[in-house]
C-alpha cells in the first residue's frame, strides 16, 4: 500500500516537472522571437503578449495531462487498495491450510546390517610336548596340513637316557617280583612240611597221653611229647604268616612292575611326542620356531593352525533388534576387499542374553568357505535382514508433537477437524519412526503440525508433497 502511494506521488512530480518544463520552453521561443524582430528592424523588442487562445490551449493541455496522472495513478491505487482489504477479509474468514499425509506400513522386510569380525570355526595352538631342539620344520605359514600330518621333529637325547633308565628300573622290578614268588613258593612248601610234622606230633601225643594214663610210661615222657606238639603247632602258625608276607611282598612288587612299566610307557610317549603333528585339517596361520630353536615341552608355541572351510563371524546385535535375531535365519556378508560379492551363511547360535555395558546380543553367523575367498580376520558387513509378517506403521518424524501429557500425532478427523492421538514410538529410524499403536495404517495427519495444532480444530488439509508414511 505504501508502495502505490508513493508511485502516485512519483507520477505528480513527473507532471510538473514537464509543465514547468513547457513553461520554460515557451519563455525562450518568446525571447527568441524578439531578438529576432529586434535584430532585423532595428528596432527596440516589445514584450510579447499571447493571445487569449493560447493561454487557453495552455491551460488544456495542463488539464489534460493532470487528468492523465490522475487516472493512471490515484485511480489503480484505489483499486489495489480495496483488492487487498478484500483479501484480507478473505483470509480472517477462511479455514487454516495444513499438509497431511497418509500414515502407511514399512516394508515387509525387517533390514538389518551391522559390522562383525570374521574367524576360523576352529583354531588351535601347536606346542612343543617335549624339550629339546627343532630338528627338522616342514611346514611354513600358508601350509595346507591334514589331520595327523608331521610338520616339526624335536631332538631329545635326554628322553632316549631316561627311556633305558626305566627299562632298567623295570627290569629291575621284574627280578624282585620273580623273587619274592620263589620265597612265596618256598614258604608254600614248608608250610607244607610243617603241616606234616604237626600231624606227627599230634598223633604222638595222643599216644603217649594214652600210655601214660594206662601207667606204662611216666608223666614226664607225656609231658616232652605234649610238648612238641605245642612247637609243631605253633612252628605251622608262624609258616603261615610267612606265607602271608611273602603275598604282600608278591603284591608290592607287582606294583612296582607296575609303576615301572608305566613310566617306560609315558616316557615313550614322550619320544613320540617328537615328532609334533597336525591336530586337525587346517592352514599354518603363524610359524613361531625354526631349526635349531630350543624348545620346553608345554611353554614354546611352535605353530598356529586354522581352519578355514567354513568361518564364522561374531556380531553385536542391538537391544532393539535382538528379539528379531533367531537359530537358522539366513544371512547375508560382504567384504569391502570383494565388491560385488555375497557370501551366504545362517545364524549357528546366540548368547541369548544381552551384554550389561554394551546392551548388546553376541550372534555367531557361519558362512561355508570352500574356494577360500574369506581369511579369518577379515572385517565384513553382515546383513540380517529377516521378513516379516505384521510389518510396524511409520510416521515422519516432523509428525511428532511432544507435549506434557504425553506423545502425540495430530489426526485429522470427520469435518476435517484436528484430533491429537497419543501414540507409542518404537524405533527411531532417522527421519522416520516407528509406531507401536496408537495410529494405524490409512489414518491421516498432520506432516509438520507445530505448537498451533489444537483439539477439535477445523483445517483444510493439502497433501503434502511426499504422500504416505510407509516405505
Amino acid at each position: 500500500m505504501k508502495r502505490e502511494t508513493n508511485l502516485a506521488d512519483t507520477t505528480e512530480e513527473r507532471l510538473r516537472r514537464e509543465i514547468e518544463d513547457l513553461k520554460r520552453k515557451l519563455a525562450a521561443q518568446q525571447n527568441e522571437q524578439q531578438s529576432r524582430v529586434s535584430s532585423h528592424a532595428g528596432l527596440p523588442m516589445r514584450p510579447w503578449h499571447p493571445s487569449a487562445i493560447t493561454i487557453w490551449c495552455i491551460f488544456l493541455v495542463v488539464t489534460v495531462l493532470m487528468a492523465v496522472a490522475f487516472f493512471a495513478g490515484y485511480i489503480p491505487l484505489q483499486k489495489r487498495e480495496t483488492l487487498i482489504r478484500t483479501e484480507a477479509k478473505e483470509q480472517e474468514h477462511a479455514l487454516p491450510r495444513v499438509e497431511v499425509i497418509e500414515v502407511g506400513r514399512s516394508s515387509g522386510t525387517s533390514e538389518l546390517e551391522l559390522p562383525g569380525n570374521i574367524q576360523a570355526i576352529t583354531e588351535a595352538p601347536i606346542l612343543a610336548r617335549a624339550d629339546g631342539y627343532i630338528k627338522r620344520r616342514m611346514v611354513d605359514i600358508g601350509d595346507r596340513v591334514q589331520a595327523g600330518q608331521p610338520v616339526a621333529e624335536i631332538e631329545a637325547p635326554e628322553v632316549d637316557q631316561q627311556i633305558r633308565q626305566a627299562k632298567a628300573a623295570l627290569q629291575q622290578s621284574q627280578a624282585a617280583l620273580e623273587q619274592a614268588r620263589s620265597a612265596l613258593e618256598q614258604a608254600l612248601a614248608n608250610y607244607e612240611q610243617g603241616k606234616s610234622n604237626l600231624d606227627l606230633a599230634r598223633v604222638t601225643a595222643q599216644r603217649w597221653n594214652n600210655l601214660a594214663t594206662q601207667g606204662i610210661f611216666s608223666r614226664q615222657e607225656n609231658d616232652q611229647a605234649q610238648a612238641q606238639y605245642q612247637a609243631q603247632t605253633a612252628n605251622v602258625q608262624a609258616l603261615e604268616k610267612a606265607i602271608a608276607s611273602q603275598r604282600s611282598n608278591i603284591a608290592a612288587a607287582q606294583a612296582n612292575v607296575a609303576a615301572a612299566e608305566a613310566n617306560v610307557a609315558r616316557l615313550d610317549e614322550i619320544q613320540s611326542y617328537r615328532v609334533v603333528k597336525a591336530p586337525f585339517d587346517g592352514v599354518i596361520t603363524l610359524r613361531n620356531v625354526d631349526v635349531g630353536a630350543l624348545v620346553n615341552a608345554g611353554n614354546t608355541l611352535l605353530f598356529r593352525v586354522a581352519q578355514t572351510g567354513t568361518l564364522r563371524a561374531y556380531v553385536n546385535v542391538p537391544q532393539t533388534n535382538a528379539a528379531s535375531v533367531r537359530v537358522g535365519q539366513p544371512a547375508s556378508l560382504s567384504v569391502s576387499s570383494l565388491p560385488g560379492r555375497q557370501f551366504r551363511g545362517i545364524v549357528a547360535r546366540t548368547a541369548n542374553s544381552l551384554d550389561p555395558t554394551s546392551r548388546t546380543m553376541l550372534v555367531e553367523v557361519q558362512v561355508p568357505n570352500a574356494d577360500g575367498a574369506l581369511l579369518p580376520g577379515m572385517y565384513a558387513q553382515v546383513d540380517l535382514s529377516s521378513a516379516r509378517s505384521n510389518p510396524p506403521v511409520l510416521i515422519p518424524g516432523d509428525a511428532l508433537l511432544i507435549r506434557a501429557d504425553g506423545t502425540q500425532v495430530a489426526v485429522i478427523g470427520p469435518g476435517h477437524t484436528v484430533h491429537l492421538q497419543k501414540i507409542v514410538v518404537g524405533r527411531d529410524l532417522g527421519a522416520r519412526l516407528e509406531v507401536l499403536s496408537g495410529v494405524k495404517a490409512g489414518d491421516t495427519i498432520i506432516a509438520n503440525p507445530g505448537d498451533s495444532a489444537r483439539e477439535g480444530a477445523t483445517v483444510e488439509p493439502v497433501p503434502a508433497v511426499e504422500k504416505g508414511a510407509g516405505k
